[in-house]
Parts: structure tokens; sequence; C-alpha cells
């Protein structure tokens, strides 16, 4: 998988309302070597909705996957298409949101109860485009959990050529929880995802869940090929530039008023195109946490850079009530 060849893969998860074209070029900066993902896509908007607007991203973020959700093989292998004209160096599919609204949908975990269904996307979408098709998975859900059920999953859809999973290591409760409550209830169970590698040494398995602390990344690197962090890397940004002094080989930012400097730039051309700052801005303010003036700096842009007038002078105020509150 392009970009990274000779190191393990550290990746950042796919997160619906989070991983948008802003945030993932500011975690781009922050972390020059991780994968990044984008937010779950379906078929359906990309045959329907703005194409353009769906599949935009700024060149800076490669190595990006488009992460896309649905089960209709033409559909996918449409969409597949799209992505992979747009540039993107890996199409993704979601085989774990557990929301009402994607289960209505028929796709996201559900579709681990359907193997065969996943599969003949998995062909039609391999039969269409030449980048990696990959799976981001559950260990299961709700009463069907075991071990033998991830396999018969895993299998099915490798026959179809699929040989990346990237693996949450939860299962799913698809009702009575909500997509928070299933992102920490249900208990984690990593050694279900290693013993998956270790039956399958073929297959390129990535480890997601839990994951907070450069030691955990690499506990885990030694079972599994790859590590996915999800919210560590969007409420404590920063940690990206631990991930990238022990698994990269990129030069992160030396400071955090480094990386609003590199920043700028980008939002000055954002705001000139008529974004407003608030989409740039909310995917900063965990930038500082646990420094002094933190709460300073998140309270100074959640009140004023949702001014529709709001410009970059916003984030230089900000950085001013940082300093004093310090």
């Amino acid at each position: 998988m392009r970009g990274f060849a000779a190191r393990p893969m550290v990746a950042v998860a796919p997160m619906m309302d989070w991983t948008d074209r802003h945030c993932r070029y500011f975690m781009r900066i922050l972390g020059p070597s991780v994968r990044l993902y984008t937010e779950m896509v379906t078929a359906q908007a990309l045959k329907f909705g703005d194409r353009e607007s769906l599949l935009a991203y700024d060149d800076s973020e490669h190595p990006v996957a488009l992460q896309l959700g649905g089960s209709d093989p033409a559909l996918m292998a449409q969409a597949a298409r799209c992505g992979a004209e747009r540039g993107y160096d890996e199409i993704n599919i979601n085989v774990g949101c557990p929301s009402d609204r994607v289960q209505s949908g028929q796709f996201g975990a559900c579709l681990m109860a359907k193997p065969r269904v996943v599969a003949d996307c998995i062909r039609a979408m391999r039969s269409t485009v030449d980048v990696a098709v990959t799976i981001k998975t559950r260990i299961g859900i709700d009463d069907q959990d075991d071990y033998e059920f991830l396999r018969t999953f895993v299998e099915a859809t490798a026959g179809a050529g699929c040989d990346t999973f990237i693996v949450h290591a939860r299962k799913a409760i698809l009702a009575g929880l909500s997509p928070k409550e299933n992102r920490s209830v249900p208990p984690l169970c990593y050694e279900r995802v290693y013993a998956l590698k270790q039956d399958y040494p073929e297959f390129t398995i990535v480890l997601n869940g839990g994951i907070t602390t450069v030691d955990e990344c690499r506990a885990h690197l030694a079972e599994v090929d790859g590590v996915m962090i999800g919210r560590m890397a969007y409420q404590q940004p920063w940690f990206l530039t631990e991930l990238e002094a022990a698994f990269g080989d990129g030069e992160a930012p030396g400071s955090r008023m480094e990386a609003i400097d590199r920043m700028l730039p980008y939002i000055e051309r954002q705001l000139a195109s008529g974004v407003l700052l608030k989409q740039v801005t909310r995917h900063l303010l965990g930038l500082f946490a646990g420094q002094p003036g933190a709460r300073a700096w998140r309270r100074y842009l959640s009140e004023r850079a949702h001014r529709p007038s709001a410009g970059i002078e916003v984030i230089e105020q900000a950085l001013g009530q940082l300093r004093r509150a310090a």
C-alpha cells in the first residue's frame, strides 16, 4: 500500500463529522507519514450528490484512502471508480458503522452477517480499479461474536480478493447502543485480532480501537501489521507528532505554534474560496490539550469562529488569549 512499504502502517481512522478535508490537511501537517481516511461517503451519495465536493481533498493528504458505504456491487464499483479517478490511494469498505441510518441502508456493521454480499462488492470494485480495495470491520455483531464468525467473514471476502483488513477490536451492538456507545461499551478484544494475523499471515491486519499511547502502538505492532488511531488523534492531535517521531520518516512541526503557522496559509486560501472559519478551526480546538491556556484557546475559537465575518484575526486573537491564560 502506497507510502508504507518500509514501515508499519499507522493510520487515522475514518470518523463521521470529523475527518473531513480540513481535518485531514491539519493532520497531515502533524503526521507527515500517517495514512489518512475520509469520512464514510455512501455510494448513493456519489451517484446522486455533489461528487466534486464529496471527493475533494488536497494533494498534500497522500497517502489518503476513500471510505465507501454501500452494499450494491454495481453502485460500489461505480463509486470506487470515481474515487480512483480522483486519485485516492485506497478504497475502503465500511463494515463497521452500527448507526440506525447506516443499517437502514443495508451497509456498515450489519454486513458482517452477509459476507457474500461484501465479497460481491469486492469483486466488482477490484474489476474496476487498480488501487487497493480494503475492509474496515468489527470483530463481530450482537451475539455473533465468536472467532469463527470473524474467520468466516474474512475468508469469504479474502476469497473475493481483499487482503487487507482493518479490525476494530470490539463487536458492534446493532440495537440498543448508540454509535458513540458502540465505541466504548463493548469490551476490547485485541487477542482476537492477533489470532487473525497468526492464522492468516499472508493478509495485512491492522488493529483499531482504544489506542492512546506510542507504547501501546509498539505492543500491537509486535502482533499485527498496523495500527489505526481514532478519537485520540482527533481530540489530542499533537499525539500525531509523537507517532511520527516513533514510526514515521517525515518532519513534524517542532511546536504547536509552528503547526499553526503552517496551517495559516491553508486557512487563508479556504476563506478566500468561501469556506467559513469555523469549518476549519473546529478541528484545531484540541491542539493545545493538556497545555496551559488550552481552555482559553478553545473558548475563544468556539465563541468567535462561527461568525460569518470571522477571519484569520480570530486565530491570532485566540493565541493571545492562550498566552495570557498560560
